[in-house]
């Protein structure tokens, strides 16, 4: 009995979502196997993938530009919440994630299918991310993981590929595993397993290296409205041109690459390699300015609900209620996050030297300086300090009584 008749094929063009097809076909009794592989601005030419699926055995093979919704509805929300998993990932794989499920579920509706599937496998986040947004989204369909179920090894699954007529990668030199589109890279495996190990140069394509890196710095002057880039050096951008434009920058500096230790969603940890120039850039600048913008209490607030934040995107739950609610906090916080941040790129390093916001600062010089202009009242400390440290006051008193002298 079939799984299902018609399924909708999250596709790459790789081995595993190469071998989906026919396994579906030939192993699961799947019907009809429509593929869809998203263009993210990733810069692979998509029409040899579309005609790979297609002598794969796929029956209809989609493929769709969703850069724009990418960097609009994805990219840009996580500028605003200073995304950054485990305070340093800028999400750049993960966010693509939940646009594709969309994707996925709005064909197999276009289309009549009872279920979509993807070629993730069983320790991975991208799984969690495809099945809880798709359940999020279409409890009614099915959701089928062949790559997940199928317990071939590597060698084993090209083999299996081979006999349905696949053939084989054209190099197998590169022992890396490379996610890719317009807001970066993320390269995993290989020897990048051991986590004491360098990465080599060769694996990096978004960035230069350090000593490859212009020896003189570069000044970037990036302008924000309601808490979104929207200018470059004064030149006014649309969000994709803009993206571009900072990773340009940014990755000529060696500035954006990322070699961490990861605690994956599955409960191991894993060594990511990633290059993200231009998100990374825009992050830095965007909190920069909010320093500038935001009150104290609200900004204090603001960088805990922004791990929460990080942590439910890269945990699968773009589509949860705990992450609108959010949403609707900092989208509240950002309309007076305007102003421009000045940053020296040089040497793999973006440092800020310079912030301003014409009407939404909340830095008062006359209040700041120890000069003539000096408006603050000094004399209104002496009582202020007197009832911040009245507690402490009281319990010291209290310990002292009691034969404490620490």
């Amino acid at each position: 009995m079939a799984r299902a008749n018609k399924v909708v094929l999250a596709y790459s063009g790789g081995v595993d979502t190469s071998v989906c097809i026919p396994y579906l076909k030939n192993e699961w009794g799947v019907a009809e196997v429509i593929t869809f592989a998203a263009d993210l601005g990733q810069g692979d030419e998509l029409e040899p993938i579309r005609l790979k699926a297609l002598a794969s055995g796929a029956s209809e093979a989609i493929v769709g530009d969703l850069i724009t919704p990418f960097i609009n509805e994805f990219a840009f929300p996580a500028i605003r919440a200073n995304g950054l998993y485990e305070g340093r990932y800028p999400l750049s794989t993960a966010l693509a994630r939940p646009l594709i499920a969309r994707r996925l579920v709005e064909i197999a509706r276009e289309m009549g299918a009872d279920a979509v599937a993807h070629g993730c496998t069983g320790k991975g986040n991208d799984q969690v991310r495809f099945d809880v947004a798709i359940g999020a989204l279409a409890p009614e369909l099915k959701v089928l993981t062949p790559a997940r179920e199928w317990g071939m090894s590597r060698e084993e699954t090209i083999a299996y590929g081979e006999r349905c007529g696949i053939p084989a990668p054209v190099s197998k030199k590169s022992p890396y595993s490379i996610d890719l589109n317009l807001l970066g890279r993320s390269i995993e495996a290989g020897s990048l397993e051991d986590p004491d190990v360098e990465p080599p140069e060769e694996i990096y394509a978004m960035t230069s290296s350090v000593e490859a890196a212009p020896a003189t710095a570069e000044l970037v002057e990036i302008r924000f409205e309601q808490g979104n880039p929207i200018a470059i050096n004064g030149i006014e951008l649309d969000p994709v041109a803009l993206i571009r434009k900072a990773n340009a920058l940014a990755g000529a500096h060696g500035f954006g690459r990322l070699d961490m230790i990861e605690n994956r969603v599955v409960g191991i940890k894993s060594r990511e390699i990633y290059e993200t120039p231009g998100l990374l850039l825009l992050i830095r600048a965007h909190q920069e300015l909010e320093s500038l913008t935001l009150a104290a209490d609200v900004l204090r607030t603001k960088r805990q609900l922004e791990s929460q934040w990080a942590d439910l995107v890269y945990q699968g739950l773009w589509f949860g209620p705990l992450k609108e609610a959010i949403d609707a906090f900092i989208n509240c916080s950002q309309s007076t996050v305007n102003g421009t941040v000045r940053l020296k790129l040089h040497k793999g390093n973006a440092t800020v030297v310079g912030r301003s916001s014409a009407n939404n600062s909340l830095y008062v010089p006359d209040m700041a300086t120890y000069g003539g202009e000096d408006q603050f009242n000094h004399l209104a400390a002496e009582g202020f300090i007197y009832v911040w440290g009245l507690p402490i006051r009281l319990w010291a008193a209290a310990q002292r009584r009691n034969g404490h002298h620490g």
